[in-house]
């Protein structure tokens, strides 16, 4: 991917307020990053155009809905050459359940996150991976039975603000 335009600080302002609230009117914006509405909304638009905000959405209570699994699964493949990692990620990300796909160092491959039913929804979709030869060599399973807290927020200005010291 190609780097944007330099981001400023305000800029960056930006980004932490609509990743915070993404319902943010541009008035209200505007105040809370200490510019006028125009000039706010000509940022906002380059930091869309530039790929920085790939969408609006929102944060659904998945509790409220019903009962569900999360899981971790640690995956090893049986062979290392490119095309293999290619397969498996082009493969995995077909199926709706695998919500989080990271290759990862260290002991093993990929860490991927699922959702389910329950165990035996989960259970049936990694069996369909073995029996399909996603190229799985091995697999840990992690069923998560708490969630303390999840945070769908970056510390951006603390990421990638300038600092001084």
């Amino acid at each position: 991917m190609l780097p944007g335009p330099k981001l400023d600080r305000i800029d960056l302002k930006i980004l932490a307020k609509l990743q915070q609230e993404g319902r943010i009117t541009n008035v209200e914006l505007a105040d809370a990053v200490g510019l006028s509405p125009s000039p706010c909304l000509t940022r906002v638009k380059r930091l869309e155009k530039a790929g920085y905000i790939s969408g609006y959405g929102a944060h659904v209570n998945f509790n409220k809905l019903g009962e569900f699994l999360t899981v971790f699964t640690e995956v090893t493949l049986s062979e290392h050459r490119q095309g293999d990692f290619s397969r498996f990620e082009t493969r995995i990300s077909k199926l709706d359940e695998i919500v989080e796909c990271h290759l990862v160092s260290g002991g093993y491959d990929y860490l991927l996150k699922f959702v389910a039913r329950g165990v035996s929804h989960y259970q049936s979709i990694i069996e369909g991976m073995l029996e399909s030869d996603y190229g799985i060599e091995k697999y840990f399973s992690y069923i998560v039975i708490k969630s303390p807290f999840i945070k769908h927020k970056f510390p951006i200005q603390n990421l990638f603000g300038q600092t001084h010291g």
